[in-house]
């Protein structure tokens, strides 16, 4: 079956109680018990539920893998992947990443003695040369978030996969509509289910999908050993979310290439990062492992911080807001917001600069979109 049936049918068989077509949402905390032998299917909330499986058995069918966990939010998801991790053992990451992961990574792991290394995961040689024998995790997003660079996730498997190393991706800005990391030879893919899964800025959630059913199992321990899961709201919501996700990404995405193009050309923009653009260094990357360009793009906007923040502040139908992929269009300054916690010092080394604005294309037309940011960045 093509994936749009896929999302709509597989892990969402209809009640055979009532005959209702959408699985009712379990609720329960706690499950009665047959006999004291706690062989049944389900016991307790936090180790699984039929509403999160449901949801959970619909995304690793979409993302090709063979199971799928889903956590209270995307950093949770990242947090439990990150357990695999001990003392002494070191993680290769990329230099455009969520500001968040970026946290994570340098001030929680880097405590608990796990030596992180940033190389721009767009070049394989400096993937190449940062994995060490110590290496047991290569953590890259593509497109990166904020400035959408392209990493080669087929070449970065290779390198981690020689070096004994697991290859993890961030696919929050792709979803499985428009990348599927794990078909590439990525180990984990995480997704920020908050963003176009959900899809409409009203619920919180993550996943990891794997490839691999061992590795699953393990991640299935530390997830019910650490209790970062998805609650039963929220699973229903994302698996609703997937049965439009495909029309939905390949719609926005539609929208995106059309203002990546229309602000290329804006005497107010130094340069535009959106992968479908020609030019773009990553281009014949994208073309190769993604099905449309995104939902995200961003751009240099000439001039100085207040200038940004004069252009964000400016707009209508763009709403000033952190996150992406949900059906209204979001605008940022990354360097104040989605990234703020990025050292300053860091940040602009990587090339996320004061003027940098980020977008989120939602389902409004174009032309509407196209002039609410020519209003923002017309001259006061």
């Amino acid at each position: 079956m093509q994936f749009r049936t896929r999302a709509i049918h597989v892990g969402q068989d209809r009640d055979p109680a009532t005959g209702a077509v959408v699985p009712p949402i379990h609720v329960a905390s706690t499950f009665v018990q047959p006999d004291a032998s706690m062989t049944a299917a389900y016991d307790y909330a936090r180790t699984g539920s039929p509403t999160r499986h449901a949801f959970e058995k619909t995304l690793a069918d979409l993302d090709g893998g063979v199971r799928a966990l889903a956590f209270a939010s995307g950093m949770a998801a990242t947090h439990c992947a990150t357990l695999l991790l001990a003392p002494g053992d070191e993680i290769v990451t990329g230099t455009d990443i969520y500001g968040g992961t970026w946290r994570l990574f340098n001030r929680l792991l880097a405590e608990r003695g796990i030596t992180v290394t940033a190389v721009d995961t767009s070049d394989p040689a400096a993937v190449a040369a940062a994995v060490r024998p110590k290496t047991k995790l290569v953590w890259v997003e593509s497109p990166g978030n904020p400035l959408l660079s392209i990493t080669d996730i087929g070449a970065c498997a290779e390198i981690a996969h020689a070096a004994g190393a697991l290859l993890a991706c961030d696919a929050t800005l792709t979803t499985p509509a428009l990348s599927r990391p794990l078909e590439f030879g990525a180990d984990i893919v995480m997704h920020s289910a908050t963003k176009s899964i959900g899809g409409h800025s009203d619920l919180l959630g993550g996943a990891l999908v794997v490839r691999d059913p061992e590795l699953g199992g393990r991640l299935h321990w530390l997830q019910n050993a650490t209790g970062g899961v998805m609650g039963p709201l929220e699973a229903f919501l994302c698996a609703r979310g997937l049965k439009t996700l495909e029309l939905r990404v390949l719609a926005q995405s539609a929208t995106a290439l059309r203002l990546a193009e229309w602000l290329a050309a804006h005497p107010a923009v130094t340069a535009v990062h959106y992968p479908w653009l020609v030019g773009h260094r990553g281009h014949d990357i994208a073309r190769r492992q993604m099905a449309a360009g995104g939902t995200v793009l961003s751009f240099d906007l000439a001039g100085s911080l207040a200038d940004a923040r004069r252009a964000v502040e400016s707009t209508k139908l763009f709403q000033l807001a952190v996150s992406l992929g949900a059906v209204e269009s979001l605008i940022e300054i990354p360097a104040v917001m989605s990234h703020g916690s990025y050292a300053p010092e860091a940040r602009r080394a990587v090339g996320i600069g004061d003027g940098l604005i980020r977008l989120s294309v939602g389902l409004e037309a174009f032309e509407d979109l196209r002039d609410d940011l020519d209003h923002a960045l017309s001259p006061a």
